[in-house]
């Protein structure tokens, strides 16, 4: 990568020099023309100057970025030898040196596996999957990845299948939304580390009588005067209501990231449903429109995610609580779970031709996602453990907003990858509630043809 954005420096100074030569004498008076063979000698005196300046200037860019390069080198550790071969983990900054530790750790407790240098270096996990499914034989025998990005790395043939002999263990120690995350067709490609991306309700228990009903929420804030926050125009809060009724909203994609296909069911009954109770919050007294709880004015409740539980804290003091995000009704009185999109790290393994470095991979991978270890990565850097038993634990029980959040990530779908213009297409729907162009008063057939629209545009992204 170095190599390339320095090639790009050469080239840009060397083009530059020479159009700022191609220019200067445009607007001069006009030149009496030379014999073409001193024309010759002279233009190549020229440019064997401007090819110096260039030259001159690249290595003074060449060293400046260099210089920047080193400033910004990621951190890394080392574990083991080598005397049995190599293995290259990915993880996040904010945990080389704690996984580094653990590795050491298992080691100590496994000795027949020692002899391996672990080198564990800082990839984020977005940047891990690109590179995965960039160069599959350069990249990392071990590393951690978003849920998003499981199909494209199962269909580049990054992730080998969860070994065989703990698959039971694996599936029976994680939640079931962690679990789903890491699955593909019926196999499980990568062992749970995270479950801890999502959003769920914050409220002033003062105000809030019952937090597992919409309707009784809205009720009990417009008494107090009170509001209830919920960010309806975005493309991730949206989807609580329409995944909660049974629509469906996502995408197949190729090796190569393009949508290949797109299954969409928002014109229907139940996107039906869905839009009238988001139309019903809006029209509510008590109802704004947000999800930063740092923005929030005259506060009862919120939809908001962990990052934000200090601030809760601080707003609501001894009635700070949490939950799960509430049911809601229909006009007919039947009863929906509000859903919405969950999001989970995972831990994946290359496939291996050594059967003895797969097998250390593999009980690697086992250990680093194991619940013991899960605890210790709360209490280092805060990441919501997916093992159940983690998630029991005195120390994250304690914890109000993940248990609340654990909760709701089993009514959650996994979030896929997504076309950029959806995001945009969903907060215009969202909009077009806000401004009341979509509203109580509209006709069941204008909310259905505001649908349809939206399915059709959310179907033409696929190529």
């Amino acid at each position: 990568m170095k190599k390339k954005v320095l090639s790009m420096l050469l080239t840009a100074v060397v083009a530059g020099s020479l159009l700022a030569g191609c220019g200067g004498s445009s607007a001069a008076a006009p030149v009496q023309e030379a014999p073409a063979e001193e024309a010759t000698e002279a233009a190549a005196e020229e440019t064997e100057e401007k090819e110096e300046v260039a030259e001159e200037a690249a290595e003074e860019t060449a060293e400046e970025a260099g210089e920047e390069a080193a400033e910004e080198e990621k951190p890394s550790a080392t574990v083991g030898d080598g005397s049995a071969g190599d293995i290259k983990v990915w993880v996040a900054d904010a945990v080389v040196d704690f996984t580094a530790k653990e590795i050491e750790k298992f080691f100590e407790a496994n000795p027949d596996y020692a002899g391996y240098k672990v080198t564990v270096e800082a990839v984020g996990e977005g940047d891990a999957a690109g590179n995965m499914i960039t160069d599959v034989e350069a990249g990392a025998d071990i590393y951690a990845f978003p849920q998003d990005q499981i199909a494209r790395l199962v269909a580049a043939g990054a992730l080998e299948t969860v070994n065989p002999d703990v698959l039971d263990a694996v599936k029976s120690e994680n939640d079931e939304g962690s679990i789903k995350a890491a699955t593909v067709g019926s196999e499980l490609y990568a062992y749970p580390l995270t479950s801890d991306n999502g959003y769920f309700l914050y409220y002033d228990k003062s105000v809030v009588s019952d937090p597992s009903s919409l309707e009784t929420i809205l009720a009990d804030c417009e008494a107090a005067g009170k509001s209830f926050y919920m960010e309806i125009n975005s493309g991730w809060y949206q989807t609580a209501f329409f995944f909660a009724t049974g629509c469906d909203l996502s995408y197949e994609t190729d090796n190569d990231g393009n949508f290949t296909k797109a299954n969409v069911t928002y014109a229907s009954e139940n996107g039906l449903n869905a839009l009238k109770a988001m139309i019903g919050l809006n029209e509510s007294k008590a109802f704004q429109n947000g999800s930063a709880i740092g923005e929030a004015t005259n506060l009862a409740a919120i939809v908001d995610g962990t990052w934000d539980s200090s601030a809760a804290q601080e707003v609501f003091g001894d009635n700070y609580a949490c939950a799960k995000l509430p049911t809601f009704k229909d006009a007919s009185g039947k009863e929906y779970q509000m859903s919405g999109f969950g999001g989970f790290k995972l831990l994946g393994v290359k496939p291996q031709t050594e059967e003895d470095k797969l097998a250390v991979c593999d009980a690697l991978a086992y250990y680093l996602a194991g619940g013991e270890v899960q605890i210790d990565r709360y209490k280092e850097v805060g990441w919501g453990p997916s093992n159940i038993e983690a998630q029991n634990s005195e120390d994250v029980k304690s914890d109000a907003a993940l248990t609340a959040l654990a909760e709701q990530l089993t009514y959650t779908i996994p979030q896929g990858q997504y076309p950029g213009d959806y995001w945009t297409l969903a907060t215009s729907l969202g909009d077009s509630v806000r401004n009341g162009e979509l509203s109580s008063s509209s006709s069941d057939d204008e909310l259905m043809d505001a649908l349809s629209k939206f399915q059709e545009s959310c179907e033409s992204y696929v190529q």
